[in-house]
């Protein structure tokens, strides 16, 4: 008989198969929104991102530049932006190995360098140059071979004070 309705020995329902369809919908299409719900969370929580303190994160989008992060906490338009790179804006050691310098006397002399930087810019950092502690590398190198070699031997060595001052001055530039 369609449409009837009894109760088994434990106290349940029974529905007639009419019934029972319309319920398997609507269970259907709950598992399917909480499917949805659940995979938005995963991707909301998978694209947030804190940035440390003394850090900055660059972002692009669609590989173009949008905008620089500073610290805090942010969340970034899932597919579509990357951070593309993270720069630490701590002061930063770069050891050169000896260089050798012919002073303005013809006498040819191993220099150690260690310069101090610091980035202020991440952009430009960033997009600035291919190799940015390649091309810092190479300018102190260029710039102290141009200062040692306008002094004589004994100038190199008692000026260090004056050296460090020019070649700061040069770098900060």
């Amino acid at each position: 008989m369609p449409g009837y309705e009894y109760v088994d020995f434990g106290g349940r329902r029974n529905y007639n198969k009419e019934n029972m369809n319309i319920r398997g919908y609507i269970m259907g299409f709950v598992y399917v929104i909480i499917g949805i719900a659940v995979l938005t969370l995963i991707t909301v929580l998978a694209n947030l991102r804190v940035v440390p303190q003394a850090t900055e994160f660059v972002v692009e989008l669609l590989g173009k530049y949008r905008t620089t992060w500073k610290a805090g906490l942010h969340c970034k338009i899932p597919f579509f932006e990357r951070v593309a790179k993270r720069v630490t804006l701590k002061e930063q050691v770069l050891d050169s190995p000896p260089q050798p310098v012919i002073t303005k006397d013809n006498v040819t002399m191993q220099i150690d360098t260690v310069v101090y930087y610091r980035i202020f810019d991440s952009k430009l950092y960033a997009y600035g140059a291919v190799n940015p502690i390649g091309a810092l590398e190479n300018l102190t190198a260029t710039t102290l071979r141009n200062l040692v070699g306008e002094l004589e031997l004994d100038g190199t060595l008692t000026s260090r004070d004056t050296i460090n001052g020019k070649m700061t001055a040069i770098l900060d530039e």
